[in-house]
């Protein structure tokens, strides 16, 4: 076979517009990836539907707050109506509450929250009370699965363009740490992330990362915890959540050991995530108000009209503070 020679001057030139070719692409592909809505086109609203976790709503406002600082130039309305005790599967313990009412069933509400918020995105997180904190009973399991599946499908009835179900938070019981209700909400989780392969759903594991690094921190401090009631997560806990989630939507957040350093390296970020905290905490008081429940001793909740105006002010200083927020 004949060898083809270039000349010097000539190849150095193909491989100098070659490399600066290469890079162009290279250049342009993460431009596009860096442009890529994390949601698909068109969405508004964001919805999420859980219990006291989520009513307590910190890792919604750690995630709101980085898709602000991230995603600038996108306007989502991240609504929380999480709403304390309640289950996806209609149960409830004898007792509960002192015996002063049973736990609230999502689905004497959801019709409501549908057609009242339409929203384009869904994140739900149930389990924790599914179980009412007792051994694993089938019966139990079989009720908490129906009311998944039943949610699931108004979902997908609302017109949503992305529903995706969260993997139940770790309990830590106070005697046996992660080995005792945890594990209920461990074969609770199994089944939801098994519906990934078998029905096509979306689901992002907390459960499994959450148990992880608590089990991880209590080897070298043994009275570390995240929930102090073993319950409710504190802030840590919360930033746990809303990065497993940050995760499963593709976004860069891995590294951040807070919710603080994964939004910005200037003041602006600590500013943002301030503002968002506040908002978030008279808008759902005013949504659970505005769509209706059953649970009584819940905050009465301003007008959502109201809370609107409250909202467009707070958001034209979110997007002053933006302005300081690096790249």
């Amino acid at each position: 076979m004949a060898t083809i020679y270039f000349p010097a001057k000539r190849y150095s030139r193909y491989v100098s517009r070659s490399v600066l070719l290469l890079l162009a692409i290279i250049t342009t592909a993460l431009a596009q990836a860096q442009n890529k809505p994390p949601f698909p086109e068109g969405t508004k609203r964001i919805l999420f539907l859980g219990n006291s976790i989520t009513y307590a709503g910190r890792y919604i406002t750690d995630m709101e707050a980085f898709f602000i600082t991230h995603y600038p130039e996108r306007r989502y309305e991240f609504i929380n109506l999480g709403l304390p005790s309640e289950t996806v599967s209609g149960l409830s313990e004898p007792g509960h509450a002192g015996g002063s009412f049973p736990r609230p069933d999502l689905h004497e509400r959801l019709g409501r929250v549908l057609d009242r918020v339409k929203p384009d995105v869904v994140f739900a997180c149930y389990g924790m009370n599914d179980g009412i904190y007792l051994p694993f009973d089938q019966e139990r399991f079989e009720a908490f699965r129906s009311g998944i599946k039943r949610l699931h499908d108004a979902l997908e009835k609302s017109g949503a363009k992305r529903i995706i179900l969260l993997t139940p938070p770790v309990h830590d019981d106070a005697a046996l740490g992660t080995k005792g209700y945890n594990l209920v909400l461990g074969k609770y989780s199994q089944w939801l992330l098994g519906q990934r392969d078998s029905l096509g759903w979306e689901v992002a594991d907390i459960h499994t990362p959450m148990t992880r690094y608590l089990e991880t921190k209590r080897l070298a401090q043994p009275d570390f915890k995240l929930a102090e009631d073993g319950v409710h997560p504190g802030e840590e806990g919360h930033w746990l959540m809303a990065r497993a989630v940050l995760l499963y939507l593709g976004e860069e957040a891995a590294n951040a050991p807070d919710a603080h350093s994964a939004l910005g390296k200037r003041s602006g970020g600590a500013e943002i995530h301030q503002l968002v905290s506040q908002r978030q905490a008279f808008m759902k008081d005013a949504w659970l108000k505005e769509t209706g429940f059953r649970r009584p001793g819940m905050a009465p909740g301003i007008p959502l009209a109201e809370a609107k105006r409250r909202y467009v002010e707070i958001e034209e200083r979110i997007r002053a503070a933006v302005k300081g927020v690096a790249p």
